[in-house]
């Protein structure tokens, strides 16, 4: 990452990263500020920090106030979900930039997310990856803690692999749940937790199934990283699964250490992949 000397500007949605992504910056001295989404930003998470609530729709006053705060590099973390155009009610800027997002509106959540980044660099910003902050986040090759994947849980993994790669290539979602060969869900715009719940309620008699993650083929990283944390662990155990592989340097983990003692307390492999070499 080259060096910097402006603000680091964090577009923050729910969850804990955002937080991660400020302290990770300020660590390395450099001032930060957080756009908050309003909905979706959660407020005790961004409060120790300078920041600001907006609405999605509020464009013109995002850019006025990344601008104020002397913003040059901008991270887009924590999830959000996709609005209604209806919802918006994009204010002026808003609406000039909604103008020129255009058939990207309508594209699936990557295309959408790439066009923003690309807009983002036209009004003069640099936009990072979170993966460039929080390095120790993001897990090398490799079992993470006590559990090992046997040889179907293997096999289930590499049948995941096929399908997220399908999934992604049609900008679908990021991961889905296998089960001695047998696909029992799959992500679309509902998220990890929901498609988990479905897949505990289709869950066949034998031996758990698999979680897999992964960016989809192509897709802009800097916006929509897979991520897991000790929560996705929780309910991978509810639904009956035996462990959750995710895809190794693309995949954050919100809280390392967390994850691992729930996956060994709960007897859960955690495994970070390579694709495309994770059969070799």
């Amino acid at each position: 990452m080259s060096a910097q000397t402006g603000a680091v500007g964090i577009l923050a949605g729910g969850g804990p990263l955002p937080a991660r992504v400020a302290e990770a910056a300020a660590a390395a001295g450099r001032p930060v500020f957080i756009l908050g989404f309003e909905g979706f930003a959660e407020p005790e998470v961004i409060a120790p920090w300078p920041h600001e609530t907006v609405r999605l729709g509020a464009a013109g006053r995002m850019l006025s106030l990344l601008r104020a705060h002397g913003c040059t590099d901008l991270v887009l973390i924590g999830p959000i979900r996709r609005p209604s155009l209806r919802s918006l009610y994009p204010d002026a800027e808003g609406a000039r930039i909604l103008a020129r997002l255009g058939r990207a509106l309508f594209a699936g959540d990557d295309g959408l997310l790439a066009a923003l980044v690309r807009l983002l660099g036209e009004e003069g910003f640099t936009v990072r990856g979170a993966h460039e902050f929080l390095a120790q986040s993001v897990a090398q090759p490799g079992v993470l803690g006590c559990i090992v994947p046997d040889e179907q849980a293997k096999a289930d993994i590499q049948r995941g692999i096929q399908v997220v790669q399908a999934l992604g290539r049609m900008d679908i979602g990021q991961g889905c749940v296998v089960q001695n060969g047998l696909v029992l869900a799959v992500e679309a715009m509902e998220g990890t937790d929901r498609m988990l719940a479905r897949a505990g309620e289709c869950r066949q008699p034998g031996d758990g199934g698999v979680l897999v993650k992964m960016l989809k083929p192509g897709q802009e990283k800097r916006a929509d990283m897979p991520t897991i944390g000790p929560a996705t662990v929780r309910n991978a155990h509810a639904a009956g699964l035996k462990g959750i592989a995710f895809e190794a340097g693309h995949t954050l983990m919100t809280d390392r250490e967390a994850c691992i003692a729930a996956a060994d307390q709960a007897g859960l492999f955690l495994i970070a992949i390579t694709p495309e070499t994770f059969a070799d």
